[in-house]
């Protein structure tokens, strides 16, 4: 069964990341880029920030079992001719910035392959600055620090692909993909894949041909989670070795750096094992059990809304839809 009332509560109360949360992201972002456009030195350098990643993209997540929930963002720095030989110098403009100013001297913060990063208080959260240059011809470049070299990035185009994608499944992708990476981190499952490697995966799978056949295909939340899902682990099962993942804005980039081949085999093993849990749940025909089904993957989470407890368990599902198989549309799972 599909419980839509179900998935939209477990949406709104456990898996997306609280509008407190959001807001409080946006304006530390805000401090931090005023405090390294205040430094003498580097504020000429800057152009300009953007929002990276979950963030801008809409599959930001509360954070499980302790773990922080983190934001990123790119600060646009001029591209310093000088600096050529060792780009480690852009990101080492920023940290150097942080490292000397208060608070963020006396907060966690250092440097990682493409980033500087601050953690705050009780590691509740950390933000992630990527410094990148924009070239005469328009492309973005950020700095792999460990090697010591440019990669080609496109942040925008990334993010209207995911728009692109979005709507073609019902505005349902950015929802799956939310409850896949809460499913990854709950259960501490596939936890070798990268969120920028499932959010690809699961949008690759979106076609719209689908949608002629059967107009419902992304009817719902449930159904979309099952399609999309069963759709991934197909592909994952024709491919049994580590397949070459591009950047589907076009940039050029592989995100091959981002997992082992023993860490895809294991993702590609549990997406096999959910798939199968997601369709036994979502064909259930029995109530209570198709609830346990859910719960058995979601946790208690996932439970009926306290607005609608009385008004009969019945109230949001259709079981000749769910036990022919046939995808009723139904909207009252959207959420986000």
């Amino acid at each position: 069964m599909r419980h839509t009332d179900y998935f939209k509560n477990f949406l709104d109360n456990t898996v997306n990341l609280s509008k407190f949360k959001l807001e409080t992201l946006s304006g530390r972002v805000d401090t931090i880029y005023g405090v390294l456009k205040a430094d003498a030195s580097l504020g000429p350098l800057l152009k300009k920030k953007i929002p990276q990643g979950s963030w801008p993209q809409k599959t930001i997540i509360n954070p499980q079992n302790g773990k922080a929930f983190d934001g990123d963002f790119m600060v646009q720095m001029e591209e310093d001719p000088e600096w050529a030989d060792d780009l480690r110098k852009y990101g080492n403009a920023v940290y150097d910035v942080l490292h000397r100013k208060s608070p963020y001297k006396d907060m966690p913060h250092g440097r990682k392959c493409r980033c500087v990063y601050v953690n705050y208080a009780d590691n509740a959260m950390h933000v992630d600055i990527v410094p990148f240059v924009v070239r005469s011809d328009g492309t973005q470049w950020i700095v792999n620090r460990d090697d010591n070299k440019w990669e080609r990035t496109d942040t925008e185009g990334f993010t209207n692909w995911m728009k692109k994608q979005d709507k073609a499944a019902g505005h349902r992708l950015r929802e799956v993909i939310r409850i896949m990476k809460f499913l990854r981190d709950h259960k501490n499952s596939f936890t070798g894949t990268k969120s920028i490697l499932l959010t690809t995966l699961l949008g690759e799978r979106v076609e719209e041909w689908r949608t002629v056949a059967d107009s419902g295909y992304y009817g719902d939340l449930p159904t979309a989670l099952l399609h999309i899902v069963s759709d991934l682990d197909d592909w994952l099962q024709a491919r049994p070795g580590k397949p070459v993942i591009m950047d589907p804005s076009g940039s050029g980039t592989s995100f091959d750096h981002r997992w082992t081949p023993e860490t895809y085999v294991y993702f590609r093993e549990r997406i096999n094992v959910h798939a199968a849990e997601i369709k036994a749940a979502y064909k259930e025909t029995d109530f209570d059990a198709s609830v346990k089904k859910w719960q058995a993957l979601f946790g208690d989470g996932f439970k009926a809304p306290k607005s609608s407890a009385s008004t009969g368990k019945y109230s949001s599902v259709s079981t000749g839809a769910v036990a022919s198989g046939a995808a009723t549309v139904s909207h009252s799972g959207r959420a986000g």
